[in-house]
């Protein structure tokens, strides 16, 4: 909706995917890793748009992850539960999509951040509420 939201009215939209796409490109990234709900690592919102507005590498999960990483989301964090297997499940997800080539991987749901840290692993992490947020201040300040 956002392309809607921004066509309706003459206001500027932060979209979240561009954002994103600007901090993995100033990391110097070209091939990322996505987590996020079904929604977000299957659907063109933000994969597509990172895809083909910024050319990016986009991988995802395959089916099982994808479901626990899904399930984390939804049954653990938004209800604000944090347990260590689904903190080492996730770790291990990160390591697959490094291991089939990503550079880094995109925290693409709020809540992710609340399970993962960067201190847990290596490969860098781009906490897109952090960056979505930092990206309105810079926004706000220069106008």
């Amino acid at each position: 909706m956002a392309d809607s939201i921004q066509a309706a009215t003459h206001l500027p939209l932060l979209h979240i995917a561009d954002a994103t796409a600007a901090a993995v490109k100033a990391a110097r990234l070209d091939t990322v890793g996505l987590l996020g709900t079904r929604f977000t690592m299957q659907g063109d919102f933000y994969r597509g748009k990172l895809e083909r507005e910024h050319g990016l590498q986009v991988l995802v999960p395959g089916e099982a992850s994808m479901d626990a990483v899904h399930r984390v989301i939804y049954d653990e964090l938004v209800l604000g539960v944090i347990r260590e297997e689904s903190r080492a499940g996730y770790l291990a997800v990160i390591d697959s999509l490094a291991e089939r080539g990503a550079q880094g991987v995109i925290l693409g749901c709020t809540e992710i951040s609340l399970l993962v840290k960067q201190a847990d692993t290596s490969i860098p992490l781009f906490d897109t509420t952090a960056i979505h947020a930092q990206a309105a201040v810079e926004w706000a300040i220069a106008t």
